[in-house]
């Protein structure tokens, strides 16, 4: 389900947000900017890949005594 941008609650923006969409000039609603975000699944696995083991196991430590730190 996509999901809509929030209302804007001043008449002339909302003027302005059904003006776009209704001549297709909207980005929020163009099909390109879910392509866009497909990239951001890929961010993890990039940097893990760039990353020594050492810094890896560096990182894991942190967010591990991080973890046990909040109980």
């Amino acid at each position: 389900m996509t999901q809509r941008p929030k209302r804007p609650a001043d008449a002339n923006q909302l003027a302005k947000l059904v003006a776009d969409i209704a001549t297709g000039e909207d980005a929020i609603h163009d099909p390109d900017t879910s392509a866009q975000r497909k990239g951001g699944k890929k961010g993890g696995e990039a940097r893990a890949a760039s990353l020594t083991p050492q810094q890896r196991e560096e990182i894991a430590r942190v967010a591990a005594e991080a973890r046990w730190k909040k109980g």
